[in-house]
């Protein structure tokens, strides 16, 4: 069939930097710490609404490894159980955000020009905001919360998956096969569902892994802003916006929760370009 593609083109990629697979497999532990943290808290750390004012902004040490804050709660049990609500945002809007950019990817290739011009203006206008900015957009209409920061973080993700996918299922229906299943006269949409979405829904998966970091970099900076969690519910970002007024009396308050951000996110980051070096080169 003239002007059909039987297979994905082959780009010679330039030698870049490698992620070495000692750094990978470091990451990968260290994200899967912070996942059994968020996963089962309660195995790992105690209450972390435990008040004690005898022992108000005491150092590190003893029963305490992370010290207490100003009310004397046990600051590792607070970073602990914050794993979980830091990754439910993170991991939560980033699978939402895949999957509406998915769906919106795909109709937009399928549909048609006049559906394809509309749902790429509709995401150049959200991609015109800087991610985080669209999020606070979105929480100052729905309020803080939980689910509303993860509908935010949603909102703000989405467009980026919604091009990407749209543009490999440009590239997809060139192949000979799905020509072939449409001039068939097969139902879009069974073609879409059969043929398209598996070559190019996969590939997203390490799009997906990296964009967690940026996801939980954007919650826990709506949360610093006070418009994160409610204030009973530990989290990572309030836990550092809370430190600032205790940083001459107790400076390690704003340490932990500060490096438990920073050691999540690069841990994904770097597992992330781990397995974008395996996809590209692909099996030996």
């Amino acid at each position: 069939m003239t002007g059909a593609v039987d297979a994905p083109e082959v780009v010679r990629r330039r030698p870049g930097r490698r992620v070495p697979p000692l750094g990978t497999a470091v990451a990968g532990i260290v994200f899967a710490a912070i996942l059994v943290a968020a996963v089962a808290p309660g195995l790992l750390a105690g209450s972390p609404d435990a008040i004690d004012p005898a022992v108000a902004l005491h150092a590190p040490g003893g029963a305490h490894p992370f010290g207490t804050d100003w009310l004397g709660r046990d600051v590792y049990a607070r970073v602990v159980h914050g794993a979980r609500t830091t990754l439910l945002i993170g991991i939560g809007s980033t699978v939402l955000a895949c999957v509406t950019g998915a769906v919106w990817g795909l109709v937009a290739a399928l549909g048609g020009r006049v559906v394809d011009q509309i749902a790429m203006r509709v995401a150049d206008v959200f991609l015109s905001f800087p991610a985080i900015l669209m999020a606070l957009l979105v929480v100052a209409v729905l309020g803080p919360g939980t689910v509303n920061v993860t509908i935010a973080v949603t909102v703000a993700l989405a467009p980026g998956f919604a091009r990407i996918v749209r543009i490999r299922t440009h590239l997809v229906r060139q192949f000979a096969y799905v020509r072939a299943a449409l001039d068939q006269g097969i139902a879009p949409w069974r073609v879409a569902w059969r043929h398209i979405a598996p070559n190019v829904l996969l590939p997203i998966g390490v799009l997906v892994v990296i964009n967690i970091g940026t996801a939980i970099i954007i919650g826990s900076s709506l949360s610093f802003l006070g418009l994160g969690p409610e204030n009973a519910v530990p989290d990572w970002g309030s836990m550092l916006a809370q430190s600032r007024n205790y940083l001459s009396a107790a400076w390690t308050l704003a340490v932990f929760p500060g490096l438990a951000v920073t050691a999540t996110v690069l841990s994904i980051s770097v597992l992330g370009r781990g397995l974008r070096v395996r996809t590209e080169e692909g099996p030996r």
